[in-house]
């Protein structure tokens, strides 16, 4: 009986490497996926209720169009923070992650005075007609996040200071870009839907 066990010609075969994802980056991801349920739903629900008829049709707020450029804007910025990253380039990091966190202040503030438009219109959350209360909300609840992702930013801005954000140490500021990216689209799909479904 021949003895392979010997045999030059043995093929071995390697263990493949299970797909693996990073424990923090696959939190995010559902959480991502919870926020997208939940505006599907508002989202659904402000198309159900305006079938309904005893809709008030008004004018969005003129500064939501300004917030809309900043927003692609700090998209841009954040892009650029993380490709200093990948260059090791840690002032690049804290340069660009410095004017997306302004940018995004910038669309907040933007968004309180497109909130004061819509109250000198007499446009208020609980005036009678439930238009209204889902723009407020709509726009509200973004905004709530937005806050969360300046607050990410101001924590890799911090990881940048200490050089812990390098070519080899992406995961935090992927986390963060991507976060943000996804606010941003979710923020232009919000105007888009407004703007269409008056």
């Amino acid at each position: 009986m021949e003895d392979f066990s010997s045999s030059p010609m043995r093929l071995i075969e390697e263990p493949k490497k299970p797909l693996t994802m990073h424990p923090k980056k696959f939190a995010m991801w559902l959480f991502l996926a919870t926020v997208i349920m939940l505006f599907a739903s508002l989202t659904s629900a402000y198309i159900v209720r305006r079938a309904d008829g005893n809709w008030q049709v008004f004018d969005l707020p003129t500064l939501f169009f300004t917030t809309s450029i900043i927003i692609i804007i700090s998209s841009i910025t954040m892009h650029l923070s993380y490709g200093a990253a990948k260059k090791d380039n840690a002032a690049g990091v804290k340069l660009w992650i410095t004017i997306t966190a302004i940018l995004g202040i910038a669309f907040l503030v933007g968004q309180w005075f497109g909130w004061q438009q819509l109250l000198q219109n007499r446009i208020h959350f609980s005036g009678g007609n439930p238009s209204s209360s889902f723009v407020y909300v709509l726009t509200g609840l973004h905004g709530v996040h937005l806050v969360s992702a300046v607050i990410f930013l101001l924590i890799v801005w911090n990881s940048a200071r200490g050089l812990r954000i390098n070519s080899k140490n992406l995961a935090q500021i992927e986390m963060c870009a991507t976060y943000w990216h996804f606010l941003g689209a979710l923020w232009l799909y919000l105007f888009a839907f407004l703007t269409y479904f008056r």
